[in-house]
């Protein structure tokens, strides 16, 4: 019974350290020093482009513009070509960009353009019409008290230029 007694004290001091050294660790969201950091989508790689499914490899760039190390916790996001929706998902890649510092992150994206073949093919049918695309997303930050980051892009791709001749 004492040994009970003695081994639930070592573990409620452990869960109090824990969380002592998590809050001290997170002090600075409580600041209201948090700066957004930015996300680029940098590279775009066709992995596999078949009829029934096509795989993407989207690589990212976090820019940390605060004095203390952004963990990341991970990203959903949603892929549309002409508002047609191609993918959506999330990662839950985890990873530290320093304090003013950047890191690179990818992710892996599986479509299935086979319900939209009919679309594809027509927006494919004129290869030097520029396709608009948009991709979306949160980018979670933080461990205990996170926050959310937006990700907003959209842009133009030419079908011709990605079509070997």
């Amino acid at each position: 019974m004492r040994q009970q007694a003695q081994l639930i004290t070592i573990i409620s001091r452990l869960i109090l350290l824990s969380l002592l050294m998590a809050v001290n660790g997170c002090s600075t969201w409580f600041t209201g020093e948090f700066t957004a950091p930015k996300v680029h989508l940098v590279k775009v790689d066709i992995i596999k482009a078949k009829l029934l499914e096509q795989r993407f490899m989207l690589h990212f760039r976090i820019e940390n513009p605060n004095d203390f190390s952004l963990p990341i916790r991970g990203l959903s996001y949603n892929v549309s070509l002409n508002n047609i929706k191609l993918a959506e998902g999330q990662t839950s890649t985890w990873f530290t960009v320093p304090a003013h510092g950047r890191e690179t992150f990818k992710v892996p994206v599986n479509t299935n353009l086979w319900r939209h073949v009919k679309r594809v093919v027509k927006m494919l049918e004129r290869p030097d019409q520029p396709i608009r695309y948009q991709l979306s997303g949160e980018v979670e930050t933080g461990l205990m008290f996170g926050k959310s980051v937006h990700v907003q892009r959209e842009g133009e791709i030419i079908p011709g230029n990605y079509i070997p001749e």
